[in-house]
């Protein structure tokens, strides 16, 4: 396979060693994030990693954008205020704009997910 090399193109490899703790008041414990794709690679859309260790999830918030979420790795809860859902790798969930929600790992888990938003703002919603 023969390789182009082009200028224009991002290449970025999901590494936890590159994620840093996120003090984010949305964060209900240890919560580490590598960002993808942020604002100054692309105009349209975000993509950050998020990993939760054990336990640890969003605080109920909402987004005014959908929001796609991709497992990588782990066991997780998608909760909305319909329920709770339990996901694993492999997994893509779609939570539509103005959905009151909040994701996280297992007890006793960790849990990746690749977050992908268009530009938009997010509400804690508790």
């Amino acid at each position: 396979m023969e390789t182009i090399v082009a200028t224009a193109v991002k290449r970025i490899r999901i590494d936890r060693a590159e994620a840093s703790y996120n003090p984010s008041p949305v964060f209900v414990g240890p919560v580490a994030t590598q960002n993808l794709i942020a604002e100054e690679d692309a105009s349209l859309l975000r993509v950050t990693a998020v990993t939760f260790e054990d336990g640890a999830r969003n605080r109920w918030h909402r987004h005014s954008t959908d929001q796609v979420l991709i497992v990588t790795e782990g066991a997780g809860i998608i909760a909305t205020d319909e329920g709770e859902v339990l996901v694993g790798e492999g997994e893509v969930i779609c939570i539509p704009a103005g959905e009151r929600h909040w994701h996280g790992a297992q007890p006793g888990q960790t849990f990746t997910h690749l977050s992908i938003l268009t530009p938009g703002h997010m509400d804690i919603a508790e």
